[in-house]
């Protein structure tokens, strides 16, 4: 399989300010000429199926031989259907509303002059991933659709089909005419280390860490550029005595239900002390049934030792990513809120009650990005209804919050217009 190496910027100082250049081209050009961009980079996937099968299975098979965990294998594995979904997503993405200098009022007035406010691109944006090739393609349609440059740093299990996809991406942008500088691929094998990316903050505008909660905390730590932090697993469920069994157990399958990204997965469920034994019992075997790994706090596992294996304090803060989900017995919902708040991620957790206060109290005391009462937080990133198509979910309160969706690379630019009085 050839690779073109005269795409490929040689270093991430070269990518950034090539990206930067981009952008400004980018931020002129009319909404319909970005989508039919977006609908090129589909027709491009399409014509490249057979190439990056072939060479996602280079990677697999590389991979293999490394002894790479079966958690990233996972992520890594791009099926025909995978990738068939990619392209869908890319299609929905050219299909959406174009977001870009899009209107909207601005909270203060001047007088003798007309204050408003239009959404803008961001600029460069890098995304920082693990496996998952097909989500440098779906970054790049929202990117493109939202007029920024975006520059992949994949890692080197996944080398193979970051190239081919990064190539057919580019041949895309070149066919309709729009600067193949806003996706460029930096290949972990040349040495750029992370560092040398995400220091680069002249230019780059946005860094977006995809992967296990150890790529992220990296990223976070040596990024000088905005950082919005993606969150996985990791995420609590509080089950009330008044909520129903099969409420409670088809949240916990269905959260798991997510492919490949196990982003909103509960994996933790705090118990009131009052609930049933005989409740627990059946939740528990009924999960076993389903290759699931049951694990509980010292109280529990006291009682329960032929069902339980105990969970170490650390793992209460910890995403497992795992088919294995961790029950602790709390005295009261004040309780549960406390210790979600103190160990879970902070992206997705859920309550199944069917007690009206409880719901309000869980609501208004959760500090997490998003909050789910009787109902799966199950994240699809290309749901079937609204409009919309989703990257992942961020737990932090910085430059957005919860789904990172088409606004999320967006900003905010203050227009005042005067009219000749002075």
């Amino acid at each position: 399989m050839e690779i073109n190496v005269s795409r490929l910027p040689p270093n991430p100082i070269i990518a950034v300010g090539n990206g930067y250049r981009a952008s400004l081209e980018l931020a002129t050009t009319k909404g319909v000429e970005r989508s039919r961009g977006v609908q090129a980079m589909a027709q491009a996937l399409r014509d490249s199926f057979d190439a990056i099968l072939e060479a996602n299975t280079l990677d697999l098979e590389a991979s293999r031989e490394m002894a790479v965990p079966e958690l990233i294998l996972e992520w890594l594995k791009l099926t025909p259907e995978r990738l068939h979904t990619t392209i869908q997503i890319l299609q929905r993405i050219g299909e959406l509303s174009d977001p870009i200098r899009r209107m909207m009022n601005a909270s203060h007035q001047i007088d003798h002059a007309q204050t408003y406010s239009q959404l803008m691109p961001l600029g460069v944006i890098a995304l920082i991933y693990e496996a998952f090739p097909d989500l440098g393609a779906i970054a790049a349609g929202l990117c493109l659709k939202t007029g920024n440059s975006l520059i992949l740093r994949g890692g080197s299990e996944a080398s193979h089909s970051n190239t081919v996809i990064a190539q057919a991406l580019q041949s895309a942008l070149d066919e309709t005419g729009l600067p193949i500088e806003c996706v460029q691929l930096i290949p972990s094998e040349q040495g750029a280390s992370i560092r040398d990316l995400v220091t680069q903050d002249k230019y780059l505008n946005l860094v977006i860490p995809y992967g296990r909660p150890s790529l992220v905390q990296q990223v976070m730590q040596q990024s000088t550029a905005p950082v919005l932090k993606s969150a996985m697993g990791n995420c609590y469920l509080y089950w009330s005595p008044t909520g129903s069994l099969e409420m409670a157990r088809w949240v916990i399958l269905d959260s798991h239900a997510s492919e490949p990204d196990p982003v909103n997965a509960v994996e933790k469920v705090l118990i009131h002390r009052n609930q049933k034994p005989s409740s627990l019992v059946m939740l528990w075997n009924s999960l076993k049934e389903k290759g699931f790994e049951v694990r509980g706090d010292a109280v529990l596992v006291s009682d329960f030792p032929d069902q339980l294996k105990l969970a170490t304090e650390s793992e209460w803060s910890q995403a497992y990513l795992k088919k294995i989900v961790a029950f602790q017995a709390v005295d009261s919902i004040e309780s549960g809120i406390a210790l979600i708040n103190q160990y879970s991620s902070g992206h997705a957790d859920c309550l199944v009650t069917e007690s009206y206060q409880e719901r309000r109290q869980f609501a208004l005391g959760l500090d997490s990005s998003s909050i789910y009462i009787n109902s799966s937080p199950r994240f699809s990133r290309n749901p079937k209804r609204g409009d919309a198509v989703f990257l992942g979910m961020s737990n932090q309160k910085g430059h957005r919050r919860g789904l990172i969706s088409l606004e999320t690379l967006t900003t905010v630019k203050q227009i005042v217009q005067g009219n000749g009085q002075f």
